[in-house]
């Protein structure tokens, strides 16, 4: 019974990861109070899911891998509402929301290895898995070259070009104002974030039906993704809160496009997540 309470708090957590983006990122107070809320209901059967888990196992100890997933979750859940009771660090439900969210998801899909109804449904979450993080990558490089071109058009304003003189600035009257390519660079930047994390929660499900286990999450590529993740979210809260625009966020972006390219380096040391491998 403690799994399908898992599964309840999992759903829960999963809604109260989406809303922590928009309550913290734009300061949205209906957002906030749902992320209280929904991450409130979800610690609490969490907490009947752990009980039960206990109960069962007849020890005051978890027993098997997922067991420990789901206690460590629950610590990390419990850690966030005492940092949100005491000192309203709503901010810290940006990382701790969805790392529990990844650490039940595996446990909730209940004690043995999950396999797939058919090969059709797993080639059909594996394209959408790779999909994703695609379009993750795809919408992150945009936004570097907006940055780039940003910075590129700062210089050429400062340098105040006249009008039909020679210069070699010249070839570059086509780009765009400063503000556009500010908006370009976000706007990317936030699309890119959601196509990433459904990429890496249809990855964490994949997984379950290899032989490794948890141990598949010691691959450098998977430990790379995960602090790109983590490093995505860090770049979105310190634009959005420091309000950061300009030179320094383009060079922000420039430090998450040289973490994502690292991921892609890790490919090929990588041996046993390996674009093409079988």
């Amino acid at each position: 019974m403690h799994i399908f309470w898992l599964r309840v708090a999992a759903v829960l957590y999963a809604m109260g990861s989406v809303a922590v983006f928009p309550a913290v990122l734009y300061g949205l107070l209906r957002w906030r109070k749902i992320c209280v809320h929904v991450g409130g209901m979800a610690l609490f059967f969490h907490f009947v899911s752990v009980v039960e888990m206990l109960v069962q196992s007849h020890s005051w100890m978890p027993v098997g891998v997922r067991d420990v997933e789901s206690l460590l979750g629950f610590a990390v859940a419990s850690l966030f509402f005492l940092g949100w009771w005491f000192y309203d660090a709503i901010f810290l439900g940006l990382f701790a929301l969805p790392l529990t969210f990844f650490l039940v998801l595996v446990p909730s899909l209940g004690l043995e290895r999950y396999t797939f109804p058919s090969e059709g449904v797993r080639t059909t979450w594996l394209l959408a898995h790779i999909a994703a993080l695609l379009l993750a990558y795809v919408a992150l490089t945009f936004s570097m070259l907006a940055s780039a071109l940003y910075l590129v058009q700062e210089r050429r304003i400062k340098a105040k070009p006249q009008p039909r003189q020679n210069s070699w600035w010249a070839p570059l009257d086509w780009l765009p104002a400063l503000d556009s390519l500010e908006r370009i660079a976000l706007a990317t930047l936030e699309f890119g974030f959601p196509c990433m994390t459904v990429g890496l929660v249809i990855g964490s499900v994949l997984v379950q039906e290899t032989t490794l286990g948890a141990a598949y999450f010691l691959d450098p590529k998977i430990l790379a993704a995960f602090i790109s993740w983590a490093v995505y979210v860090l770049l979105l809260l310190v634009r959005r809160s420091a309000g950061l625009r300009g030179r320094k966020a383009a060079y922000l972006t420039a430090s998450v496009f040289l973490v994502m390219f690292a991921v892609w380096v890790t490919n090929f040391i990588s041996h046993v997540h390996r674009y093409g491998a079988r």
